[in-house]
């Protein structure tokens, strides 16, 4: 018999996160973990220390990501475009704020 772990792990539920592969119980992607590893420089021990994982759900997770790396990656730089069209579009109400104190003073 043949047992497949990382569904243990990882699911992928319509209208939770998006839709997007997660640690199960947890609404943290797969792509956040991979963030953290790949981009941020995280150990899997901090990764499951700083969020409440096990080590085992961290590893799945990457797991899932390199199983799935170029549409992950893809979610990633998609999701990093819509954030910057977002801020394209809405100044920061900081930045106004400063900007307006400085012209006052």
């Amino acid at each position: 018999m043949v047992r497949k772990t990382l569904d243990a792990h990882i699911e992928i539920t319509p209208g939770i996160v998006g839709g997007k592969p997660r640690i199960a119980g947890h609404r943290i992607k797969v792509q956040h973990v991979a963030i953290w590893h790949e981009h941020l420089g995280m150990t899997p021990q901090a990764i499951a220390k700083d969020y409440g994982l096990t080590r085992s759900e961290v590893h799945a997770a990457l797991a899932y990501y390199y199983d799935h790396r170029e549409e992950i990656d893809k979610d990633i730089l998609d999701d990093e475009a819509f954030v910057e069209e977002i801020r394209k579009k809405t100044p920061s109400k900081l930045a106004q704020r400063l900007k307006e104190k400085k012209s006052d003073g």
